[in-house]
């Protein structure tokens, strides 16, 4: 197993070496060491690559992945596993501001907590939140699934299309357009699925509220007009 010293070694190099792995390669784990909150570690990996941090990171940590399997065993800045295709990313501590944004696919484990704007503008991301999160998340989401072990903050799913949002704990305020919505079977099957993937144990999917879009922002209302 590689193992990069960003101590001693350029972030640059490191980025380097996980984009120009080659198909059949043996060389699909890395370990990096002495990460002291480096800005964008491990961006842009396009193969089913395993990296271990053993530190927290700075900004947008693990943005772009596709198919990688990024672990941080500490701490995580703004944006991380932002715009986010696939693989898994997993923080073991805390992760700041709009986590996952924009995630299109994959699955994002904060074991922490999660600052403001989680999620935001998702796209098909799968996130799982073993603590709180704060406001504004999932503002505008779109599709996937946001999990919250713990309370969420104001404005909760402001302006949501169809992403669906489950929290165990309580909810400060929702946002426009955003109400509670029947725990259906279906619901609570995935639910399950996605503790599961991320290692959460002791906790029922029937523990949890789903919320989701009240869809009355989806057409233009003339009685409105002078609001647009």
């Amino acid at each position: 197993m590689p193992v990069i010293d960003l101590a001693i070694t350029p972030l640059r190099a490191l980025n380097s070496a996980l984009h120009s792995i080659q198909q059949g390669s043996n060389d699909l784990s890395f370990e990096v060491v002495n990460p002291r909150g480096s800005h964008s570690v491990a961006v842009g990996i396009d193969t089913p690559v395993t990296v271990d941090v053993k530190g927290s990171v700075g900004y947008y940590c693990a943005g772009m992945n596709d198919g990688g399997a990024v672990t941080v065993h500490g701490s995580a800045g703004p944006g991380v596993a932002e715009n986010m295709m696939s693989g898994t990313v997993v923080i073991e501590g805390d992760a700041s501001q709009y986590a996952g944004a924009t995630g299109r696919g994959g699955l994002l484990v904060i074991k922490g907590n999660a600052a403001s704007r989680c999620g935001i503008s998702m796209k098909g991301i799968d996130i799982v939140v073993h603590g709180n999160i704060g406001h504004m998340s999932a503002f505008m989401g779109q599709s996937g699934h946001l999990v919250v072990l713990g309370d969420a903050g104001d404005a909760l799913g402001d302006s949501l299309y169809e992403a669906k949002l489950f929290v165990r704990g309580s909810v400060k305020s929702l946002g426009a357009d955003c109400i509670e919505k029947e725990l259906r079977p279906e619901h609570l099957t995935k639910l399950a699925q996605l503790l599961e993937k991320a290692g959460v144990t002791g906790v029922r999917p029937e523990e949890f509220k789903r919320y989701g879009s009240a869809r009355n922002l989806y057409n233009f209302n003339i009685d409105n007009a002078d609001a647009y």
